[in-house]
């Protein structure tokens, strides 16, 4: 059963940059995509970034393209999710899950593992 935890979030100003990361416990993810999710206070929870499991192929919401970008290291069994220009709009709980699949997908209903969420708090 493979285990995720996000880390990196925080409180930041409008303009500037986190760096998430999700890591896998409990087995690895090297032959899995991984996406980030995002939910803000009262609203559902939408597709941020996702990458297949080799890394080459990624894809992105266009609220964040440009902006955000998703990258693995499957030697260390980690993905990142790098967030530059962040406006008060990207705050939200970030969700990190994984899929039982290679390819990458936006759904979050194919996905099979969730961490916890890390908290993004952007100041305006």
């Amino acid at each position: 059963q493979v285990q995720l935890v996000e880390s990196g979030g925080g409180l930041v100003q409008a303009g500037g940059s986190l760096r998430l990361s999700c890591a896998a416990s409990g087995g690895t993810f090297n032959t899995n995509a991984v996406g980030w999710f995002r939910q803000a206070p009262g609203k559902d929870r939408e597709f941020v970034a996702t990458i297949g499991w080799r890394g080459g192929n990624t894809d992105y919401a266009d609220s964040v393209k440009g902006r955000f970008t998703i990258s693995r290291d499957n030697a260390k069994n980690t993905v990142y999710l790098q967030m530059n220009g962040l406006k008060p709009e990207d705050t939200a709980v970030y969700y990190c899950a994984a899929r039982r699949f290679i390819f990458l997908s936006p759904h979050a209903d194919q996905y099979d593992y969730w961490g916890q969420g890390t908290q993004v708090t952007v100041s305006s």
